[in-house]
């Protein structure tokens, strides 16, 4: 009788989890949507980079937990983007300098929108470090080398290689070669070196691409 009860409160628990799960899945999918409604011009860019980033951690040997974490990241990282005037994220020219600062906000943006959300964390620090850089030179923080998240190392380059494979309002796709010619060049300065080699070699091999 005991062992059957336990087993009734395991199935119980595991339908609590996936109707969470499932609402998860349901609050991000709305979330990226309004940062797409905002800026039409990156319209599936956070869904590519998430399968791009799931792609580079798995291929490293990264674990289910860690890429799950980083796929829900890579799917809200410009989420920041929310609190930036239209008129500048869909601006067709060059940023003014006061313009670029704000843009470099929506990192810290969206980390602080992610962090009310208890079971995205620790998402919201991936978000807050996408754009930091390994050479110090990034933002918000300067971080630099292993002070900054393996899975905002990947979402890094994941982020770099489909925005410029992508039209954007100030240019048109400069494609996936040039893309990949790019990160190679700051490999090891700007980018973490196995991250653009495992990026490299997927879509060198056929066995990814957008």
């Amino acid at each position: 009788e005991l062992e059957s009860e336990q087993r009734r409160s395991r199935k119980e628990l595991e339908k609590a989890y996936q109707r969470l799960r499932s609402t998860q899945e349901s609050t991000l999918r709305v979330m990226a949507k309004l940062v797409e409604t905002r800026d039409p011009y990156t319209s599936g860019h956070q869904g590519r980079v998430a399968l791009l980033a799931v792609a580079i951690a798995r291929e490293m040997g990264l674990d289910e937990e860690t890429r799950e974490v980083l796929r829900v990241a890579s799917l809200v990282h410009d989420i920041g983007k929310l609190r930036i005037p239209i008129e500048i994220l869909s601006k067709p020219g060059h940023l003014a300098p006061m313009e670029m600062e704000l843009i470099k906000e929506h990192s810290r943006a969206g980390a602080e929108i992610i962090s009310e959300i208890r079971f995205f964390r620790p998402v919201d620090e991936i978000i807050l470090q996408h754009h930091e850089r390994l050479d110090g030179s990034g933002y918000p923080r300067g971080l630099s080398d292993e002070q900054i998240l393996i899975e905002a190392r990947i979402l890094a380059v994941a982020d770099v290689v489909e925005a410029m494979s992508a039209d954007r309002p100030y240019r048109p796709s400069m494609g996936v070669d040039v893309a990949l010619e790019e990160i190679r060049s700051r490999s090891g300065r700007l980018f973490d070196p196995e991250v653009v080699r495992v990026c490299c070699q997927l879509f060198e091999s056929g066995r990814f691409g957008f």
